[in-house]
Parts: structure tokens; sequence; C-alpha cells
């Protein structure tokens, strides 16, 4: 009976996140973490767009806590906003500016577009990155693209550490479906192997 609880209740904090972002429009936020404290739920959204979140005087936040209100039955709900400092790290808001970037344009310059924000992250100290584009990209057939520089791991312990997204783009040949992974720049890599320069003059 408790694991039927913990799963609907899970099943309802999805519904709730994923409700924020629709609700804000895609590229408006990143990540959306529900924390419950004696006095209420507080609802933290991060983003790299504040302001458009917040709106003029605070009307956007004070709309949303009323919806909440009523559409999850929440009894106190708090939204806090943090500011991602650097967007080009966040594997989340790579990922819509790519699709807002692909429905905008269209598919034709998806190569432009992945290997211009691939430089981005990579210019912003990230260890690795890579940027996967699946559709109709721009052939008939559905077709996978990958795009990646810098140092990467896929399995083991670095692989936990590694930041990963995923966004859909609406184009008009098709669905095109993105995912980005980020290595940060403060990642520590238990394997990698440092090779150091010894001056033969100091022997």
């Amino acid at each position: 009976m408790e694991e039927r609880k913990f799963v609907t209740f899970k099943k309802d904090e999805f519904k709730v996140k994923e409700f924020v972002k629709l609700y804000l429009g895609k590229g408006k936020v990143s990540k959306v973490n529900i924390e419950y404290t004696p006095v209420g739920e507080k609802v933290v959204m991060l983003t790299s767009k504040p302001g458009l979140i917040i709106g003029r005087g605070g009307e956007k936040i004070e709309k949303l806590t009323e919806v909440l209100k009523k559409r999850f039955n929440l009894e106190n709900p708090h939204i806090e906003i943090q500011e991602i400092k650097d967007r080009n790290l966040d594997a989340q808001a790579v990922a819509d500016e790519i699709a807002i970037s692909l429905e905008n344009t269209g598919p034709i310059k998806f190569k432009i577009v992945a290997y211009k924000l691939l430089q981005e992250i990579i210019n912003a100290g990230a260890l690795g990155a890579e940027i996967k584009l699946a559709g109709k990209l721009p052939s008939e057939r559905a077709k996978t693209w990958r795009f990646k520089k810098g140092y990467l791991k896929k399995v083991g312990d670095s692989a936990k550490v590694v930041d990963r997204a995923s966004a859909v783009a609406r184009t008009r040949p098709g669905t095109v479906g993105i995912s980005v992974s980020i290595l940060h720049p403060d990642a520590k890599i238990h394997d990698q192997i440092k090779l150091v320069k010894i001056d033969e003059n100091k022997k």
C-alpha cells in the first residue's frame, strides 16, 4: 500500500513539473524541483531568463501560484527563482535553444545550429559535450546525427556527473528528437590521468 502511495505521489509531482514547463513555454525553464516544508510546497525553478518568468511586479509568479493551488490542490505553494549563471553549461537550456531554432528556421541548417552551440559549450569551459539530433534532417528518412567535442564518459562513475537533457522540435518535415550531454568544468573525473612534465635541470 505504501509503495502505491509513493508511486502516485511521484506521478503527481512529475505532472506539476511538466505543467510548469508547458505553462511558461519552451526554453523558459531548465529544471523544476519541488521541496516540501512545514509551511507548504516550495517550487524551485532554474532559468536563464528570470525576468520573463517573474513578469512586471511579479504578476506572472502570482498567477502561476494561483493556478498551482487550483489545478493540483497545493496548499501553500511558494515559487523560488534560481538564475543559471551560464546557459551554455546547462544541458536543458541548450536542448531547448536548439529545438526553438529548428522550429523557427527549419531543419535545413541544423548542422550550423549544432556546431555553433557545441563550440559555445566548449568555449564556456566544458570538458566535453555531445549533441544528438534524430529525425528527418533533411532527408525523407529519419537519421541520427551526432556532434561531439572534448571528453565525455558514457559509462562508469564519471558518466554520473554528465548533465543530460532532451527536447523535441516539431518542424514541417516531422518531429526531431534532441539530446544534449555536457561535462561541466568542475566535474571530478576519477579515472583521468594527468601527465606532468619533469624539468631535467632540477634533477
